[in-house]
């Protein structure tokens, strides 16, 4: 799985690198979007969406988004045991618009939870 991803953003980056931590086998490449070359290397990637909406490519060639994109990369490493619950179908569309609400924020929500963590040193 390719996942493209938001590396100017604090907790984006925080958990792309808590992932690679966790892929023993190596399945999950993650992709910078912001990384130079990114649009020519990816040219099928529209990088405003992908500000908007975490994207990735599956093994297969099919195209996932946003918070399947971090269910499956987290079952892909074996850790996902907490987050089947965002997939069972009743639950699966809240789930899905938090996240929305979450991406759509993620820069002030980034700043204040670092504003909390560096208050708390």
């Amino acid at each position: 799985m390719i996942i493209f991803y938001d590396g100017n953003c604090p907790l984006c980056d925080t958990e792309m690198k808590c992932l690679k931590k966790s892929d023993s086998t190596q399945k999950i490449v993650l992709e910078d979007i912001h990384a130079a070359g990114f649009s020519t290397r990816f040219p099928q990637i529209d990088k405003d969406k992908a500000m908007a909406v975490l994207h990735a490519q599956t093994k297969d060639g099919e195209f996932i988004y946003g918070l399947e994109v971090t269910y499956q990369a987290w079952k892909i490493v074996g850790k996902h045991r907490w987050l089947k619950i965002t997939r069972f179908p009743f639950i699966k569309p809240l789930a899905d618009y938090c996240y929305l609400f979450f991406a759509k924020y993620r820069p002030f929500i980034s700043r204040i939870l670092i504003n909390i963590y560096n208050f708390k040193k």
